[in-house]
């Protein structure tokens, strides 16, 4: 049985309507600690790149202004941790300074990079996404990154990460915000929650209002719920 016409455009009208974008659910207090702080670790980081490089090479300043987002703007993101930046860029441009260094076509020698560093980023557990970048810096970086050869890899990549993480960490907690994120083996975790009402997405929409920026959309976060819910009912079945 074939679609109707209208059924067809209001299917093509609810696709379209996804790219329009929806306003973050983030509090103005943490908007400004996002802003403040991703402008001063960029300042520092920027400085040290000009000290070791000598000079203010773009390639770099590119991911490290990616990083100063994740870190400041989403830092309860897996991706924001601190191994994460300091791992993931560090592995990222080991693997960008070897591959250039074994493959001198610098369009496979990108592509080859990018799989390397994705694979051990998630290998060893700090995948963040400006690492791509810092590979294909290690290569397309011109003649100071590629004469600096290994050593790119810890001045200023691995200096600047450090630097960026130490001011993320010293910057969150003085902020109010918990960082890193993830609890302690041996913390108290939260004890177990009984929502007798159910919660609409206008609810967790307000919830987020109220806090820091939360790397999952509204929808999707009901949909999580609703799925850890369901999990707990079976488990509740199988104790019976």
């Amino acid at each position: 049985m074939s679609k109707s016409p209208s059924s067809g455009r209001q299917a093509m009208r609810l696709f379209l309507a996804r790219f329009w974008p929806h306003p973050l659910a983030v509090s103005k207090k943490h908007v400004m600690i996002a802003s403040l702080g991703a402008g001063i670790g960029l300042i520092l980081t920027s400085l040290l790149s000009h000290w070791v490089l000598g000079e203010l090479n773009l390639w770099f300043v590119a991911p490290v202004g990616a990083s100063a987002v994740l870190l400041f703007g989403v830092p309860a993101s897996p991706l924001a941790q601190p191994w994460a930046i300091v791992g993931g860029n560090t592995l990222s441009a080991l693997a960008g300074v070897t591959i250039g260094q074994l493959i001198p076509n610098p369009a496979i020698a990108c592509g080859v990079a990018a799989c390397m560093a994705i694979l051990l980023m998630f290998q060893l557990r700090c995948l963040h996404p400006p690492g791509g970048a810092v590979a294909l810096t290690a290569i397309l970086g011109g003649p100071t990154v590629n004469q600096l050869g290994y050593h790119f890899v810890l001045t200023p990549v691995l200096l600047n990460s450090l630097t960026l993480a130490l001011l993320a960490i010293l910057f969150n907690n003085l902020a109010g915000r918990r960082y890193p994120h993830p609890l302690a083996p041996e913390e108290v975790k939260p004890s177990p929650v009984e929502i007798p009402v159910p919660l609409t997405r206008a609810d967790l929409h307000q919830a987020l209002e109220g806090g820091e920026l939360l790397d999952i959309d509204e929808d999707d976060l009901q949909a999580l719920l609703q799925r850890a819910e369901q999990i707990a009912q079976r488990r509740q079945t199988a104790k019976a």
